[in-house]
């Protein structure tokens, strides 16, 4: 099956009733600018120049509450974008509150071709929505869920982890609730502290404490493991990486590589399981998987090396089975 792909434009924080404790919208989207029609055909026609693949790739409006912003404002976009769809793309994608979700809104939303609805869940806890001014409950979430699906559009659910107030117990109850929800596909973004937000108050103040980068890790794995398990693609792990992140931020989980050490901690702990009591092991991998199986600066061998085990990692090219222990005469 092909890759997705997508066209970004980022519609920063116009139409959102709430500011949250974690949101400054310029530096999460690095977007200051307001898109209008004109700057949606513009990203559509350099992608083509491009070259993407108008039948895998998708037209994304994200950054901001999407269906809340003006309903003329937000029918402009969409009909930027729709004759688009009309000549082939993919479809159109959106992020949006859960509490910006109607009948009346998804309906103007298929007529425009809209094909993937993401919702800003963040928590599955009413009390960790509350301290973090999100402005709706965790019912809102479900029955936004089941009205996305009714329309029959790719429903996708967004997490927050490390929110202040909540606790890795917490964050996986609400991978678990939003799993019930049966979304097709899912974000998790670990919490990052930007500057002039409730939550760099709170951090300042010695209030919030961000979780340790390496407890965040090994709860992100765990999390990925359930979404996969349920059958939901994890389709972003992490903020994405940019300057005006970077630049702002005031601590919490960032790295421009968060994916690949969870994904890392994952191959980890396959390794371990089987290598079992051996004292030495030799694995395979995809060569596009080499880097994940051996860790950031060979941080995996070096856990091993620590407990006195031997690993050895070799690509195979070919290999579609992600992880192969191959017999040696040590084991």
């Amino acid at each position: 099956m092909s890759k997705r792909a997508s066209v970004a434009v980022f519609v920063p924080h116009i139409g959102c009733p709430h500011r949250c404790s974690f949101c400054d919208q310029r530096a999460i989207t690095g977007a200051q600018k307001i898109p209008h029609a004109a700057d949606v055909v513009s990203a559509v026609e350099r992608a083509i120049v491009c070259g993407a693949d108008p039948k895998r790739t998708e037209i994304a409006f994200f950054g901001g509450s999407f269906t809340a912003v003006p309903r003329d404002y937000m029918i402009e976009l969409l009909s930027a974008a729709k004759p688009y769809v009309d000549a082939g793309f993919r479809g159109i994608r959106l992020s949006t509150r859960p509490d910006a979700i109607t009948p009346e809104i998804l309906g103007i939303l298929s007529d425009y071709g809209v094909s993937s609805v993401e919702l800003g869940a963040q928590s599955m806890s009413d009390r960790v929505l509350e301290l973090n001014g999100r402005g709706h409950t965790a019912e809102d979430i479900e029955k936004a869920s089941e009205l996305v699906k009714q329309f029959d559009f790719t429903l996708g659910l967004q997490m927050m982890v490390g929110l202040y107030g909540s606790t890795p117990e917490l964050d996986r109850f609400t991978a678990d609730r939003l799993i019930s929800l049966r979304p097709q596909e899912a974000r998790i973004y670990p919490t990052v502290i930007l500057k002039d937000t409730r939550l760099a108050e709170l951090y300042l103040s010695g209030e919030y404490k961000p979780y340790d980068l390496s407890a965040a890790i090994s709860l992100c794995a765990d999390l990925l493991d359930k979404f996969e398990a349920a059958g939901v693609s994890v389709i972003k792990l992490g903020l994405h990486s940019s300057r005006e992140v970077e630049s702002d931020m005031l601590g919490g989980l960032y790295h421009p590589a968060f994916r690949e050490l969870c994904e890392s901690e994952r191959c980890r702990r396959k390794m371990e399981f089987l290598i079992g009591s051996d004292k030495s092991a030799s694995f395979t991998v995809p060569p596009e998987s080499l880097s994940k199986a051996l860790g950031q600066k060979k941080s995996n061998i070096t856990y091993f090396r620590s407990k006195g085990i031997s690993v050895k990692i070799f690509p195979n090219p070919g290999q579609s089975e992600p992880l192969i222990k191959i017999k040696t005469e040590d084991n």
